[in-house]
């Protein structure tokens, strides 16, 4: 299952494909040629086929994209990649900083007026070209075949494994249900769905076309009567025919744009994940579009049940392989002669003891010293650095269980941790904390409680560059939307969405801190003294204990150091039925009482 990370392109080949692809803008008489990680899916991650920016660049972060011109080529990251893209892409590609830098001012500083800006429609959503157009009035946008797959000898083929049924035991609702609730509610006759998780939430099914997310890649109509046409690569459904029933028709991928020309009535699009293509071809076929959000986004991230008890199922067994991992660290670490890559594959050999690991949930990001610092940083055989004392370890990692998704990051003092170490740990702790405890109204968003877990940092004039928290999936994508902790996460938060609390601290060349939990929004209990509020809270879903030696008592309050306490306690008792004897010793030091 592991395998170190290998770029499809490195920095010497950068400038020779640059140099093909502008070759071809200039037989086409385009200006600009626009290169986003995405898919026609539109999902986070992509393929090895569609892994275009990173083939042409050298990037290969899980978001950003590139702007190609005759005389520039700029490659836009956030703050997660800011570290990263400097090692990986050639002095030929400018970093952008995004989005303190927006597309259209970018491009209005490098083009003159009536310059020709080519984009493959099916790579950017409807909102993406609209919100362009809009804002490059003077300016020519044009829709094109994508011209980086004319210049890639070898592109991987798509993928091509089948699909499969996710059980009802695990689903706790059968695709009936769940086609005959979102057709009671449909506002127009169809609902167009090109995102692979809502696709594998709604007819419960899943593939293994993403590498790490259990996603089948496929489009699919929904119509008001609860039936469903799927579209997929020829052969991958095949398998699933008797589990989809006779109210789910199956067709080839290739016949998808001619279905759309031939729907009748209104068809529901969204706008925010939708491809520009799709909406184009049902605008010429005269079909009359709605805009509205895809109907399965809410009910996907509200779990049920039956989800819940699987996802609390799931974070216990990661736990006890998180633990034995743990363990085993400490014990080994001392001795010195491990790297990061001997501390991946340990990891993973610890997951797959559980005999209930069906993949990773991303790839572990296991940084030693100053490659902590860089936030979704993978190790490959270049990079790899040794786990030395005086250092910190940040790693952060999860499993693909049947019955949940698990995400978790711990940061390890490896030796004796400076004060320094000690205090910046204590401070994105608190916040971590600062969002575990606190309760909040019904209509609260990400956005409103963001600013509690970077409190403790902003009182020292320190922040970090990423969002306090995503969606996580049910067996399903490790970052789901729409519900977030960040500053932009304007959805209100609702009972059975499940996210990430993971305040963290970066000191460029130094070390990286990040603390993660999964937490579960719940119905708060009443308080006495309350006004009868209706209210919500979190649970938390994780119970692996913080490294004790980087936390310093000193700057907690009385209630911060009675919930890390509680939190101990409730993981040994937890945990401790299923440690041997050994690591049981390990885990009952590490929850001592502070």
């Amino acid at each position: 299952m592991f395998q170190t990370f290998e770029s499809q392109s490195s920095p010497e080949q950068g400038p020779p494909r640059l140099s093909a692809l502008r070759a071809v803008m200039a037989t086409r008489g385009f200006d600009a040629f626009l290169v986003p990680r995405a898919d026609a899916h539109q999902g986070e991650y992509v393929a090895p086929r569609d892994a275009r920016l990173e083939w042409l660049t050298g990037f290969s972060g899980s978001a950003g994209f590139c702007a190609v011109l005759h005389d520039r080529a700029g490659v836009f990251i956030d703050g997660r990649y800011r570290l990263q893209v400097r090692a990986q892409i050639a002095d030929v590609y400018t970093p952008v900083h995004w989005p303190e830098t927006q597309l259209d001012a970018w491009l209005s500083d490098h083009l003159t007026q009536g310059a020709v800006i080519a984009y493959d429609p099916w790579l950017h959503t409807v909102d993406e070209i609209a919100g362009l157009r809009k804002k490059l009035k003077d300016y020519m946008l044009v829709a094109t075949d994508n011209l980086v797959d004319a210049i890639w000898d070898n592109q991987p083929p798509p993928p091509k494994a089948p699909f499969t049924a996710h059980a009802l035991e695990h689903a706790g609702k059968s695709h009936d249900e769940k086609r005959a609730m979102l057709a009671a509610d449909l506002e127009a006759d169809t609902a167009v769905l090109t995102l692979p998780d809502s696709i594998a939430w709604l007819l419960n099914i899943r593939g293994t076309d993403i590498a790490r997310n259990p996603v089948p890649q496929a489009f699919a109509l929904l119509h008001k009567g609860g039936q469903v046409d799927l579209f997929a690569g020829a052969g991958k459904a095949d398998d699933i025919r008797d589990h989809l029933g006779p109210q789910v028709a199956v067709h080839e991928i290739d016949s998808f744009v001619a279905a759309l020309k031939d729907l009748e009535g209104a068809a529901l699009i969204d706008p925010k994940t939708c491809p520009d293509l799709v909406a184009t071809t049902l605008a010429d076929a005269n079909v009359e579009i709605i805009k509205g959000k895809d109907p399965c986004i809410l009910p996907k991230a509200c779990k049920n049940e039956t989800e819940i008890a699987g996802a609390k199922a799931a974070q216990a067994r990661d736990a006890v392989a998180m633990v034995r991992f743990l363990a085993w660290l400490d014990a080994q670490a001392p001795k010195g002669g491990l790297t990061e890559i001997d501390v991946v594959k340990a990891l993973e050999g610890f997951r797959m003891q559980t005999n209930a690991l069906r993949d990773i949930s991303f790839e572990t990001i296991c940084g030693a010293g100053p490659n902590g610092a860089i936030v979704h940083y993978r190790v490959s055989q270049q990079t790899n650095r040794p786990v030395v004392p005086g250092e910190l370890l940040l790693v952060d990692s999860g499993g693909q269980y049947v019955d949940g998704t698990t995400d978790i990051t711990r940061t390890i003092a490896i030796g004796t941790p400076t004060d320094l170490h000690r205090t910046q740990y204590t401070r994105v702790l608190q916040g971590m904390i600062a969002v575990s405890r606190i309760r909040f109204p019904y209509g609260v968003g990400g956005q409103h409680l963001d600013a509690l877990a970077r409190a403790p940092l902003w009182m020292a004039g320190q922040d970090y560059d990423h969002g306090t928290g995503h969606g996580v999936g049910s067996y399903l994508s490790v970052h789901e939307g729409p519900q977030g902790i960040s500053r932009r996460s304007e959805i209100a938060l609702e009972a059975g969405m499940i996210l990430s609390n993971e305040p963290g601290y970066y000191r460029e060349g130094a070390f990286g801190i990040r603390i993660e939990n999964l937490i579960v929004v719940i119905k708060a209990p009443a308080l006495a003294g309350g006004d009868d509020r209706n209210m919500l809270c979190f649970e938390t879903l994780t119970h692996v204990p913080f490294d004790r030696r980087l936390i310093d008592s000193n700057l907690l309050s009385f209630a911060e150091r009675d919930w890390i306490d509680r939190y101990h306690a409730d993981t040994l008792s937890l945990l401790a039925p299923r440690m041997d004897r050994q690591t049981l010793e390990w885990l009952t030091q590490a929850c001592a009482p502070l």
